[in-house]
């Protein structure tokens, strides 16, 4: 089976103004790189990717991680024109609902291409990201929870009983482990630079309730490059994702960790993903049969995050 790449245009149309670190530029990059410049084709790219367009998250998916209050806030928030959300740091226009829809519905378009085993694996080249969102605010660029949505629809419409998270984006996903620190169905997995936006993210922090044990934190330092992160993959992450033996892998695949990017200190190379990236793939191999969803977080530096993209993509389809 292929590997399925889920992107759309209409991602270009979430206006953070000039000079925003998370700049449709980052997309444009991204697709510049896989050739395809302009609009997308209907049927594969030059390196045998199967392009799929998804739809809009529909509200049920949307409110299955997301408080109704909030969402129905972000909509007039964006319709009323304004150029931050209330709820954080985030810059919107008034596309940046519908887009922010998108990206969701992306992850969900990405989760039924795998489960019906119309690809093996799928790659969301998507915007805004969404692991800073929590279930009733967003924050640090991201408006919906884009792996949490694409997690509970893998549930609710496939009946997926166990699902693993891995962010390896510099930030910690506060949000993703905010909607997900009680439930033992789905198992989060943060390896990020400490300290940092959004200084949170402490080992200690390990789940709540039926949750406990089933949210793992590593944070590292300033200057950790490919052996450090390298080195928490093989010996941290890896022996609890075997453990657990999810149904379904899905990826905050941030690049951010890259030693070019402008918003972090760590130290990693494009040689370095890519070696994370084969230790993942293997993993997910055997623990899942395959079956897995990589979303676009963050990444910064345009051409650090293209390179990188296109190499994570490229192992996923060889």
């Amino acid at each position: 089976m292929p590997t399925a790449l889920i992107t759309h245009p209409d991602f270009l149309l979430h206006d953070t103004g000039p000079f925003h670190p998370e700049r449709p530029e980052r997309m444009t990059s991204i697709l510049s790189r896989l050739g395809l410049d302009g609009d997308l084709p209907a049927a594969t790219t030059p390196d045998g990717l199967l392009c799929l367009s998804p739809s809009a998250a529909d509200e049920v998916s949307i409110t299955a991680v997301h408080d109704a209050a909030y969402v129905e806030a972000v909509a007039g928030w964006c319709e009323q024109g304004y150029r931050n959300l209330p709820t954080g740091d985030t810059t919107v226009c008034p596309a940046s609902e519908a887009v922010a829809r998108l990206a969701a519905g992306g992850g969900v378009r990405a989760v039924d291409a795998v489960l019906t085993k119309e690809a093996d694996r799928a790659f969301c080249v998507s915007r805004p990201p969404g692991h800073h969102a929590e279930s009733d605010r967003g924050m640090g660029f991201c408006i919906y929870n884009n792996a949490a949505v694409a997690a509970r629809y893998a549930q609710s419409r496939f009946g997926v009983e166990r699902v693993a998270i891995l962010d390896w984006d510099v930030h910690h996903g506060n949000g993703t482990q905010e909607i997900f620190e009680d439930d033992p169905s789905v198992y989060y997995v943060s390896v990020h630079q400490s300290p940092l936006y959004p200084f949170t993210g402490a080992e200690w922090e390990k789940g709540t309730g039926e949750g406990a044990g089933f949210t793992l934190n590593v944070p590292v330092s300033a200057g950790s490059g490919d052996e450090v992160y390298i080195d928490v993959l093989n010996h941290r992450v890896i022996p609890v994702m075997k453990a657990y033996r999810p149904d379904l892998f899905i990826l905050s695949a941030g690049f951010d960790a890259h030693l070019d990017d402008p918003l972090s200190g760590t130290l990693v190379t494009d040689a370095g993903f890519r070696t994370m990236s084969r230790i993942l793939l293997d993993v997910v191999e055997d623990a899942c049969g395959g079956r897995m969803v990589s979303m676009l977080e963050g990444g910064y530096d345009l051409e650090a995050l293209g390179r990188c993209v296109v190499d994570h993509v490229g192992m996923m389809a060889s």
